[in-house]
C-alpha cells in the first residue's frame, strides 16, 4: 500500500486509535462531560489534510478528556455525508464534524447539499493553510511558467479532492488567470488524488501542505509553487504562483470544528476551550508548522462564524467571475 509515504504524519495518526491511558485529572466539562467516546465526522479518507489533522488532535483529546475521541472517516459529496450525519446528530457533545473551506465551496456549487449556516452550529477554527502545487516528478516541468508553456502545448489532466471543492475552484483560477486549460479528474479525497498524481496516471494538482509535504520531501512529488501570498516557512525555495507568472493568484483554507444544532452552549464553550487549548500547545504548534499549516489562534464560535459567512459571500463572487454553475 502506497498509504506508507504519509509515514510521519500517519503514524501519528494511527497513534489516535490506540488505546490511551486515562489522566488522573480528565479535563470534565458541564454535567461530567463527556462521559463516553466522542465522535468527530471527517468528510474525506485517510490522508487527506482533515483525516491527518483530526486525528493528531484527537490523540491529544483523548488525553485531556479521560474520553476516547473517534475519527469517523464518512467520504463523498465533498464532505456532504459527513456534514448530513452531523446535522442529524443528538445534540448533545458527543457528535462533531470538521469543516473545511472546500465544504462552503462545495455547498455553493450544490454539491454539499447541507445548508450549512442553518443546519450546524460553529465551535472553533483549528487551522488554516496554504496549498501546494504538485506534479508527478516525469512532468516536464519544474516550475509555473513552465507548466503553462507545457500546457498551451499538449492536454494536462489535473486532480481535485472533488468537484466544487477550492482545490477544484483554485485550479480553475489558475486556469482562467494563467490563459490555459487543462482537464479536470475529481476524487474522494486529496490522499487518493495525489496516488494517482504520484504514478502519473494524472500530472498535477493543488492540494492542502498536511497532505503533500511528506510526498514532497520524500520524492514522491515535486512542488513547483505555493499558493499563499508568500513564500511559506516549511518551503522557502518554493516560490509562489504569484511571483511565478500569474500575478495576483491566492489561495488558502482552514479547518474547524462544527456541532448539530441545539447543542448546549455551556457544552461548546468547553469544546472551544479545550480545542483551542490543545491546536496551541506548543508540540502540536510545532508538528503543524512543520508541514506549512498554522494552528488558529484562540477564537470565539462567534468569529467561526462570522468568518464562514465571509467565506460564502468571498468564494461566491469567485464562482460568479469563472462562470461556473451556482446552486
Amino acid at each position: 500500500m502506497r498509504w506508507t509515504v504519509l509515514s510521519r504524519w500517519l503514524r501519528g495518526a494511527l497513534a489516535a486509535c490506540a488505546i490511551v491511558p486515562v489522566p488522573a485529572q480528565a479535563a470534565t466539562g458541564p454535567a461530567g462531560y463527556p462521559a463516553k467516546p466522542v465522535r468527530v465526522l471527517v468528510g474525506s479518507p485517510a490522508g487527506s489534510g482533515s483525516d491527518i489533522m483530526m486525528r493528531t488532535v484527537a490523540q491529544k483529546l483523548t488525553e485531556r478528556f479521560g474520553q476516547s475521541v473517534i475519527v469517523d472517516n464518512r467520504p463523498g459529496a465533498t464532505g456532504g455525508i459527513a456534514l448530513q450525519l452531523a446535522a442529524q446528530g443528538i445534540p448533545d457533545g458527543y457528535t462533531l464534524a470538521t469543516l473545511s473551506a472546500q465544504n462552503v465551496t462545495a455547498m455553493l456549487l450544490g454539491t454539499v447539499a447541507v445548508d450549512i449556516p442553518r443546519a450546524l452550529t460553529p465551535v472553533v477554527q483549528m487551522v488554516s493553510q496554504p496549498y501546494l502545487m504538485v506534479a508527478t516528478p516525469s512532468l516536464p516541468a519544474s516550475s509555473v511558467k513552465d507548466l503553462i508553456a507545457l500546457a498551451k502545448k499538449e492536454r494536462l489532466v489535473y486532480a481535485s479532492s472533488g468537484t466544487g471543492s477550492v482545490v477544484h475552484l483554485g485550479m480553475e483560477l489558475f486556469k482562467s488567470m494563467s490563459g490555459v486549460d487543462m482537464t479536470h479528474v475529481p476524487y474522494k479525497g486529496s490522499g487518493l488524488s495525489m496516488i494517482d498524481v504520484m504514478s502519473g496516471r494524472v500530472q498535477l494538482a493543488i492540494t492542502n501542505v498536511l497532505t503533500a509535504t511528506p510526498l514532497v520531501r520524500g520524492g514522491k512529488l515535486k512542488a513547483l509553487a505555493i499558493t499563499s501570498r508568500r513564500r511559506a516557512h516549511a518551503f522557502p525555495d518554493v516560490p509562489t504562483i504569484a511571483e511565478s507568472g500569474v500575478p495576483g493568484y491566492e489561495l488558502g483554507s482552514w479547518y474547524g470544528l462544527l456541532v448539530p444544532n441545539r447543542t448546549p452552549a455551556p457544552l461548546i464553550a468547553h469544546l472551544n476551550r479545550e480545542v483551542s487549548e490543545t491546536m496551541n500547545a506548543p508540540d502540536v504548534k510545532e508538528k503543524l508548522a512543520a508541514d506549512g499549516a498554522e494552528a488558529a489562534p484562540p477564537n470565539t464560535p462567534q468569529q467561526f462564524r462570522d468568518l464562514i459567512r465571509a467565506e460564502i459571500a468571498r468564494w461566491g463572487k469567485v464562482i460568479k467571475s469563472l462562470g461556473l454553475k451556482e446552486k
